[in-house]
């Protein structure tokens, strides 16, 4: 991630990348552009805190069995760690707000892996909901990609479609995130998100 200035901006921009998440208290922009990806921005418009992750689901995902799907990891670590360190901010779980973004079919990808997209969409879409989290606002599917300014304090999204001289770019950062993490071994283990004994809720 990087942090930047942008003419048409007051704010602070923060650029993510996939496998990345920022959230602030600060009036920060977050950015990031998404194709097969998905990015799920948590904010809690009380208390003017958000973030934004970014991250890939390979393979098929179960609606059944979602939160015990071994393809669930990078998806559930990436709502893990935001939801998490947005209650160490302070944020209560009942006062979190969500938009969902991303899940174009944009990859050229190989037999078998088609269904990235929807299953990128359908685990963030269940683990919200299992969550008790509403979903405000969502843009998905279709096979553009997007970039997408979320405004950290206030939960506004400016959206806008890639242009199609771009979607090569936007292919070719994303083949070479799924080639990493595929091939990349299991580290340690994953703890469900829950209501921790006396924590804030």
């Amino acid at each position: 991630m990087f942090r930047h200035k942008l003419s048409q901006f007051e704010q602070e921009v923060v650029t993510i990348h996939p496998g990345e998440y920022f959230l602030t208290e600060d009036d920060t922009i977050i950015a990031t552009v998404l194709g097969s990806c998905i990015a799920v921005g948590i904010y809690d418009p009380e208390a003017g805190i958000g973030g934004l992750n970014h991250f890939m689901l390979p393979g098929e995902l179960a609606r059944a069995d979602i939160v015990r799907s071994p393809n669930a990891k990078y998806g559930m670590y990436a709502m893990e760690l935001l939801i998490n360190d947005l209650m160490k901010l302070g944020v209560r779980r009942s006062s979190m707000r969500a938009k969902v973004f991303g899940g174009g079919a944009v990859l050229r990808l190989k037999e078998g892996k088609t269904s990235i997209p929807r299953s990128n969409i359908e685990f963030a879409f269940e683990y919200l909901a299992r969550e008790g989290i509403p979903i405000v606002a969502s843009d998905v599917g279709g096979r553009e990609p997007r970039k997408i300014f979320f405004f950290a304090r206030t939960g506004k999204v400016l959206l806008k479609r890639i242009e199609a001289r771009l979607i090569a770019l936007v292919e070719k950062e994303e083949e070479r995130y799924l080639e990493r993490i595929s091939s990349k071994p299991p580290e340690g283990t994953i703890t469900l998100f829950g209501d921790a004994p006396g924590g804030k809720s």
